[in-house]
């Protein structure tokens, strides 16, 4: 599956051929598509915005893009809004801006769009070959993807998968997003394996547990630990004998995001896998947690 093409298919005509006019390099590295209201679109390549041909995006434009990634149900699309994104079909994340609805709940929702931000999917085969021997050594142990936002958690989450199921370990997915497998209508996109099985559009939180009591899994995978519900889910993997394999934002000398702080504390994962970027380069390392 082409994650770009999956991404710009969701933009309108105009906006689309702009895209599509990068050349084939650029697509390849392509991270994000962005649209702000009033500016002309741009495309994040290697960390830095470059700006597309055509005219300034309108509302029109973002409500467009908006429509396609929801399959013409945007008015029933407000859960996904008031968490500031729509999980699209190929597995593209478009992030939204705007004003927000308020109602006795809470947020309910956005409207009046401002930008968009369409995160483009991507397979990279291969691109955990440095660091399997030593994630592997001794056997295959929790294990914690690190990364500040944009880095390659995803990416590299979702070949561990593949890599793992491929080895024969009973893969279970909570896929909140449908980013990681980017199934339609039930069946995977991308590669992920031949022993793994997904569970898709499900908060992660209840997932982990339906997967765990319901899978039989020896290896339970997730996308970017975010809150106590989180937290409270995996705490009881490592009890039911599966192994844990996570994402979360965080930076080497800054450490991890508060959410998951008590997990490495209480033992939940025993190595962590740091993504650095250096010079449009990422590197990977394993480390032990302590």
């Amino acid at each position: 599956m082409d994650g770009f093409l999956a991404a710009a298919a969701l933009l309108p005509p105009v906006l689309r051929g702009a895209a599509l006019a990068l050349g084939v390099e650029e697509r390849a590295v392509c991270e994000e598509l962005r649209l702000r209201r009033s500016r002309p679109a741009a495309a994040l390549l290697r960390g830095r915005e470059y700006v597309l041909s055509g005219p300034p995006v309108e509302e029109d434009d973002l409500r467009a893009v908006l429509e396609s990634a929801t399959r013409a149900s945007l008015h029933a699309a407000g859960p996904q809004l008031a968490e500031g994104f729509i999980a699209a079909p190929g597995g593209v994340r478009v992030g939204v801006c705007g004003v927000g609805v308020m109602g006795v709940g809470g947020l309910e929702g956005l409207r009046s769009f401002s930008s968009l931000s369409l995160r483009v999917p991507r397979a990279v085969p291969g691109c955990a070959r440095d660091i399997w021997e030593p994630l592997n050594q001794g056997g295959f142990r929790s294990t914690l993807i690190v990364s500040p936002p944009g880095g390659g958690k995803t990416t590299l989450l979702r070949e561990l998968i593949r890599c793992l199921s491929s080895q024969g370990f009973r893969v279970a997915v909570a896929d909140e997003r449908g980013e990681i497998g980017a199934a339609q209508s039930g069946r995977p996109q991308f590669d992920i394996g031949p022993c793994t099985d997904v569970l898709t559009g499900v908060p992660k939180a209840r997932a982990v547990g339906m997967l765990v009591r319901a899978m039989n899994p020896q290896i339970v995978a997730m996308d970017e630990i975010t809150d106590e519900a989180d937290v409270r889910a995996l705490r009881g993997g490592p009890g039911c004998g599966v192994r844990l394999l996570a994402t979360v934002h965080g930076e080497r000398d800054r450490g991890v995001a508060a959410a998951c702080r008590e997990l490495l504390t209480e033992g939940a994962f025993q190595r962590m896998v740091w993504i650095e970027e250096r010079d449009g380069v990422r590197r990977y390392s394993v480390r032990p947690c302590v």
